[in-house]
């Protein structure tokens, strides 16, 4: 994700979220924090979505993660989730979480297909209508070298 991809992730925001990102906020997490990594999903040179993770020590935090309602169904949400795994995974995390909406089935099934695990919920989560978050966790798989025997 560059800056110049900033409008059209707010269009996807809007059509996403019920609270989304201000073009503010993801102008800092491009510049100002070092945790974040970013990736977009793109069709003809025009960005059809995004996820985003802070990576922090041995963790990854997926901030979010939205695909255009135009090209929902398929798989590019999995494929921007395989992503932030392999950068995850290249900066040294063992495992990653996020939270989810507890009414969000689509994107539970598409966490659990990826080896996320429910392991909790946090109460009222979301600000907008105090719907609760369901909170997943992942293990990724550890980065193999030539050294290693299998």
């Amino acid at each position: 994700m560059t800056l110049g991809d900033i409008p059209r992730i707010l269009e996807i925001e809007l059509k996403s979220f019920s609270l989304p990102w201000s073009e503010e906020a993801f102008q800092m997490e491009l510049t100002q924090n070092h945790f974040a990594k970013y990736v977009v999903a793109e069709m003809e040179g025009r960005v059809i979505g995004y996820a985003g993770t802070w990576i922090i020590i041995d963790e990854a935090h997926v901030t979010n993660v939205a695909v255009d309602p135009e090209y929902r169904g398929h798989s590019i949400g999995e494929t921007l989730m395989k992503q932030l795994m392999v950068l995850a995974i290249a900066h040294g995390a063992e495992r990653m979480t996020l939270e989810v909406r507890v009414s969000n089935t689509v994107a539970q099934n598409l966490y659990a297909k990826m080896g996320f695990l429910s392991h909790g919920i946090r109460k009222g989560y979301y600000t907008d209508n105090r719907e609760d978050a369901m909170i997943m966790w992942a293990e990724l798989p550890r980065p193999t070298t030539d050294y290693e025997m299998e």
